[in-house]
């Protein structure tokens, strides 16, 4: 199996050292693991592009690529590039330092590279890393991640149908804030919202008289609805949620047919 991986952490992160050996041990002796990864920290880009400007790309070693931009770039670089001879197999986004689950799906870049794979017409998963009192002071925070993040993957392969949707399914793993040895299981949950819980701002002044401000998000142990990802994830289990990038709300397409002229 041939597999690319990328983050939103950067390069050098941790979270994306835990995920090669995930991805190495998936791809097995004979397969192929390429890293195309953001040479800097590109957290909360959402689905950006660098469309007005060009990406630097720079080879770190064999099949080990830093790209000056975000991580939908990064696979971009990767398949029309870098990898155009051969297309990845499946590609993998993470293991991301923080959860991205509920509304932090919408800001999150390893959420982004993963739906761009989904729009080249790859298979994509994206895994994230809750964080809590149950794992934060461990020795490795990422323990959970790295024990069960193999098993959780084949899973999902198996279990997806072949498609031929406009906008190709792509999967979001978060795992518990506990040890690796405390997590419960595994539980198909829809995103949810924490309630009360949005970004917002924190307005500093330099002392030059500059103003500047902090975004800041709310507190990341509010759980959401009972069976949705957030939840599942405090209650010590792995969420897998199935998502598409079509935002189209169809629920409202016979409600709203009045409007239609």
């Amino acid at each position: 199996m041939r597999i690319l991986i990328t983050n939103d952490d950067g390069i050098t992160a941790p979270g994306l050292a835990v995920l090669e050996q995930i991805a190495r041990d998936l791809a097995g002796p004979k397969g192929e693991v390429w890293v195309v990864a953001p040479a800097f920290e590109q957290s909360g880009v959402g689905h950006c592009i660098n469309y007005v400007h060009p990406t630097m790309i720079s080879e770190i070693s064999p099949r080990r690529f830093a790209a000056e931009g975000s991580p939908a770039d990064c696979v971009l670089v990767a398949l029309h590039d870098l990898m155009r001879d051969g297309l990845p197999d499946l590609v993998l986004s993470g293991v991301n330092r923080g959860n991205n689950s509920a509304e932090n799906t919408l800001y999150s870049g390893t959420i982004g590279g993963a739906m761009e794979a989904a729009l080249q017409g790859l298979p994509a998963i994206a895994l994230s890393q809750y964080y809590g009192p149950g794992n934060r002071d461990l020795e490795d925070s990422f323990e959970a991640a790295a024990t069960h993040g193999g098993d959780v993957i084949r899973r999902i392969l198996a279990a997806t149908p072949s498609e031929t949707a406009d906008y190709r399914l792509f999967y979001n793993v978060n795992f518990p804030p506990v040890a690796a040895s405390d997590v419960q299981g595994i539980k198909l949950a829809p995103q949810g919202r924490r309630p009360g819980v949005v970004f917002g701002t924190e307005p500093h002044t330099a002392p030059s008289g500059r103003r500047f401000s902090w975004i800041k998000g709310g507190d990341q142990q509010v759980m959401t609805a009972p069976g949705s990802d957030a939840a599942v994830n405090l209650e010590g289990y792995i969420s897998v949620t199935p998502m598409r990038a079509d935002l189209t709300a169809h629920e409202m397409m016979d409600s709203l047919a009045g409007i239609a002229t």
